[in-house]
């Protein structure tokens, strides 16, 4: 494409800049020089994926070698698809603008299932064959990674191989090896794949593992197709966040983003144990950066960047051991600079007037806090350690500090929920607007503002409610009709999420690998960006469960056996299924396991190692 058409195209669609390229901070190299190139594509738009700090990292990693080039691809909104396919153009990279089948990888970061049919939307924009097993000897290797890829079974059959944990180290390993291949003259794409899985912890090949059933459709086993391959594919981390790779120069966009700030990882994993929540369980052991290399990095991007606020990010910040230190830190020059500090996934047991009056300055006039349940016996079941009175006094504090919109995240379908549990949502959240007159210290002449919403379960592979079916359609509707009728106050809010969407996000992240043919089908029937309301259509997905012969309630609303073995079983998070079945247990049972600071539940994680470990016996 010359540089006529090119401009012909940009000026014909919304948001040029998402494909203009040339941004401040982006990595150019001598494709002459480099020995492997790799596009790192981001399943979404533009806006959403230069937002996301697992990108950047890994990006950056990737261009410190100097023979390896990383460049960015996003998908392309529809109607630069639709210019695409006019003038019969591939999906091309940022940097370059080479097409995607001149690269060596093509890797995929996983965020989020409903995803998957953007992933596949993007292979063909590529012109890249949707499955591994049609790839000749000189197509680029797909490659995935990723929160999603703690169950890779539904999209093994696209990708070549998959990168299991946390990548900074072991992506540039996995392109070392192929550069170390070719320079030897042994490289074949089959050569490559088994040594990958041979050599480097962390790397799942699907092709190398076969997959038998039972007639009643469950699985029967995974089977190594070598013998020097592992049985199970165990997580990689990076045991010291301190001395990890951290990219102090970002890439500026042109147009304004979803996260148009700095974003410092404070600490990788969570001590509190949720027992729905996914990432609770896949991130540990717990690992944390030291307020003085927090600090540095976070001033650096700042003298690099410019950026007005400042962003924390951790799975609960104020369980970080030196939050106090840290924001100190932080304020003596944020401050000056007029720059926002925001402290996001702040616990209500550990919210404080201190730490109030340090993000006072955010713009945003509300709080928010996450019961996830409105009952204390189901905040029991899930774990929650969360009080009524723990929550009360943190939306004082709020009050007394002028705040008058607070903002509550719940969950519908925990196991044993009953609807008396339900209508505990509402009438916590009338206990809110209450405490707002009953403070003296209250803004005076304002009116209190509470928004609860509620989204439905979704069981998630590793975690202690993996096994447990999600509620049929039909009651997720029922339900969310009946929390609307116990809502008695106008000062009260009430949104959910979408159950469609919820109910195929169960389906694919509770699939196997037999989904490979539902989302092939999607991709023939041009499914793209699901994650959006406005393209999402559940009565087209249920065309295509029908098409193919699959049953979406056998994976979403299907208690999976206890002994069953589950699709992500061929993958070992660190966390032991022993201590997910105890954790179950305990649920039913409605006691609760304390934080991991308080008493080691002995999860199993520690024995993957890391600074600074999570368990009391390795403080």
């Amino acid at each position: 494409m010359n540089q006529n058409e090119k401009r012909m195209i940009l000026t014909s669609v919304q948001k040029p800049g998402r494909y203009a390229g040339g941004e401040y901070g982006q990595t150019i190299k001598d494709k002459s020089a480099v020995k492997a190139r790799f596009a790192f594509c981001f399943p979404d738009s533009y806006e959403i994926g230069m937002s996301n700090l697992g990108v950047r990292l890994l990006y950056h990693c990737l261009n410190l070698h100097d023979d390896i080039w990383c460049e960015r691809v996003y998908d392309p909104w529809v109607d630069m698809q639709d210019a695409m396919k006019a003038h019969d153009l591939p999906l091309c990279a940022v940097e370059s603008g080479d097409p995607l089948t001149d690269f060596d990888f093509v890797g995929f970061t996983l965020q989020y299932e409903m995803g998957y049919t953007n992933v596949l939307n993007m292979l063909d924009l590529a012109r890249i064959p949707l499955r591994a097993a049609d790839r000749a000897e000189d197509d680029p290797l797909v490659i995935g990674g990723g929160p999603c890829a703690y169950n890779p079974e539904p999209l093994c059959d696209f990708f070549d191989l998959f990168n299991i944990g946390e990548g900074e180290e072991m992506l540039p390993e996995i392109v070392r090896l192929y550069i170390s291949m070719k320079d030897a003259g042994t490289y074949s794409r089959a050569a490559f794949l088994h040594e990958a899985a041979r050599t480097i912890p962390g790397v799942y090949v699907p092709s190398l593992y076969d997959v038998t059933y039972n007639d009643d459709g469950t699985i029967r086993a995974y089977t190594p197709v070598y013998d020097d391959i592992p049985e199970k594919v165990t997580k990689r981390i990076v045991k010291d966040l301190d001395h990890a790779q951290f990219p102090e120069l970002v890439v500026m966009p042109y147009i304004e983003t979803v996260q148009d700030r700095i974003t410092v990882e404070v600490a990788r994993g969570c001590i509190r144990g949720c027992r729905f929540c996914q990432a609770g369980m896949t991130y540990r052991p717990v690992r944390e950066k030291t307020p003085d290399v927090i600090n540095c990095q976070a001033r650096r991007i700042f003298d690099n960047t410019g950026y007005e606020e400042l962003t924390l990010s951790s799975l609960s910040i104020s369980d970080y051991t030196g939050i106090g230190t840290l924001t100190d830190k932080l304020l003596a020059w944020t401050d000056p600079n007029m720059i926002n500090l925001s402290l996001p996934s702040l616990r209500a047991d550990s919210f404080t007037r201190e730490l109030m009056d340090k993000v006072s300055s955010i713009r945003a006039s509300s709080i928010t806090f996450a019961p996830e349940a409105g009952s204390q016996r189901l905040r029991d079941v899930i774990n929650k350690n969360l009080y009524e009175e723990d929550l009360m006094r943190a939306v004082n504090v709020a009050y007394e500090a002028g705040k008058t919109s607070i903002k509550l995240y719940f969950m519908q379908g925990h196991p044993t929920e009953t609807d008396e549990d339900l209508a505990e949502i509402p009438e916590l959240a009338h206990r809110v607007v209450s405490e707002f007159y009953k403070n003296p210290d209250r803004p005076k002449g304002r009116q209190p503002a509470v928004t609860i919403s509620v989204s439905p379960f979704i069981p998630k592979p590793f975690t202690p409610f993996q096994w447990e079916a999600q509620d049929s359609l039909e009651e997720m509707l029922r339900k969310q009709d009946y929390i609307l009728t116990c809502v008695r106050d106008r000062k009260v809010k009430y949104n959910h999420h979408d159950a469609k969407t919820c109910r195929i996000e169960a389906v694919l992240a509770r699939g196997d690998r037999r989904l490979s043919a539902v989302l092939e089908e999607a991709c023939r029937r041009g499914f793209r960006f699901d994650a959006w309301s406005e393209f999402f259509d559940y009565d087209k997905w249920m065309a295509v469960f029908d098409a193919v012969g699959i049953d979406p309630g056998f994976y979403a609303n299907r208690a999976f056996g206890l002994d069953e073995v589950l699709p992500w079983d061929i993958i070992d998070c660190g966390v032991t299924k022993a201590f997910l079945k105890r954790e179950r247990d305990k649920a039913y049972a409605g006691a609760t396991t304390p934080n991991c600071r308080e008493q080691c539940a002995g999860c199993g994680a520690s024995r993957l190692g890391g600074e600074r470990s999570c368990c009391p016996k390795k403080q």
